[in-house]
């Protein structure tokens, strides 16, 4: 038995909140397509008019490392989400949505806004996020729990001017839960701000298992974490997609590893590991400590192909022009002569996607044309 997709353009927010109702409800599957341009909604390939009964919402991946995939994510999988989310935060509560809804994390602020039965508080996801914006919107939630989704980027916007301006920093505070996800966030911005009793929930996931389902390293209820392999992460339970049902978990691309309380620590993905003269460097672990250098705003690593090393460490960083030498010799005092990188250049921004990932085919780029 089949249902109806809806295809609904992610800057018709109303929209889609009254579509994803629909589809708690049964009554259909929803795909958000990427914003309308002059009042046109986007070509979209290959999705057909109806789908399986099972499925509920159809969620494209951001395409960070490569071409976007699609995941077929059932009702049971949403609303599993959901009410494990909701419970491990504390409650129902009003939400205020900050990322595109085109994505797995901004569709899941307005499905928990429909399970916890409260109206979401949407600002204008097309525009370019700012403090200023993201206070105005803050300041019309009116519920007595209030909670809301970030990226890492939107993160250090607000953490930029939460020193200086007393009511962004107010409204900061008046969130239950503040969850940070999509990449991972620089722990001296996390530590700051956590020190200002803002209270910031570190999330893993993915478009395949309906966004994060472990928080600050720990598995929601329903959720099943193991290390396979290599130490890759692989991911079980009752939030995964469709297509990773019959498998019994989706075994993803970043290695990991369970600290002394078994929290999981996410150590980088396994495709952004290099040979860098016969040692391993995780290009993730790289840009962390990059990013913990003092005057260092935004950071990515791209690997370098090197005739004697094989890959060598570049760095594209924004921020201080006068830091270069400083990243580099912290990233070689703490991971040796492999890990210190052969290029350091400097940007005026970092190229993202619009779900607010790094671009990294355009950070490798830069480094092949400069």
């Amino acid at each position: 038995m089949n249902k109806p997709l809806k295809l609904v353009a992610a800057n018709d927010t109303f929209g889609a909140l009254i579509a994803l109702g629909d589809a708690l409800a049964g009554k259909q599957a929803v795909f958000v397509t990427p914003p309308e341009v002059n009042g046109l909604m986007p070509e979209v390939h290959g999705l057909p008019d109806e789908v399986a009964d099972d499925v509920a919402l159809i969620v494209e991946s951001s395409g960070s490392t490569g071409s976007p995939k699609r995941s077929h994510l059932s009702l049971d999988a949403l609303l599993a989400s959901a009410h494990a989310s909701q419970k491990r935060l504390g409650g129902p509560g009003q939400w205020l949505l900050a990322l595109p809804i085109n994505f797995v994390a901004g569709a899941n602020v307005l499905i928990r806004s429909l399970v916890a039965e409260t109206q979401p508080v949407l600002m204008n996801t097309s525009l370019p996020f700012t403090a200023e914006g993201f206070s105005r919107a803050a300041s019309m939630l009116t519920g007595s729990r209030r909670y809301t989704s970030l990226v890492p980027t939107q993160l250090e916007r607000l953490a930029a001017e939460v020193d200086t301006d007393d009511l962004l920093r107010a409204q900061l505070k008046r969130f239950d839960a503040i969850l940070v996800g999509g990449q991972a966030a620089n722990p001296l911005t996390v530590e700051r701000l956590r020190s200002l009793g803002i209270n910031l929930v570190e999330t893993y996931g993915m478009t395949e298992t309906c966004g994060g389902c472990v928080y600050d390293g720990v598995a929601l209820d329903g959720v099943t974490v193991e290390l396979v392999g290599e130490s890759r992460i692989k991911i079980g339970g009752s939030t995964l997609a469709n297509e990773f049902v019959a498998d019994g978990g989706f075994i993803t691309n970043d290695l990991g590893e369970f600290d002394a309380q078994h929290r999981l620590r996410v150590l980088g993905r396994i495709d952004r590991v290099i040979a860098s003269g016969g040692v391993k460097i995780a290009l993730d672990r790289v840009e962390q400590l990059a990013a913990q250098v003092p005057g260092v705003v935004e950071v990515a690593a791209s690997p370098i192909q090197d005739p004697e090393w094989g890959q060598r460490v570049g760095i594209a960083y924004q921020g201080s022009p006068e830091v270069a030498d400083n990243i580099a010799e912290a990233l070689a005092d703490t991971l040796g002569p492999a890990g210190k990188p052969v290029r350091v250049i400097r940007i005026d921004k970092l190229p993202r996607l619009t779900s607010g990932k790094p671009d990294l085919l355009a950070i490798k780029t830069i480094f092949e044309e400069n």
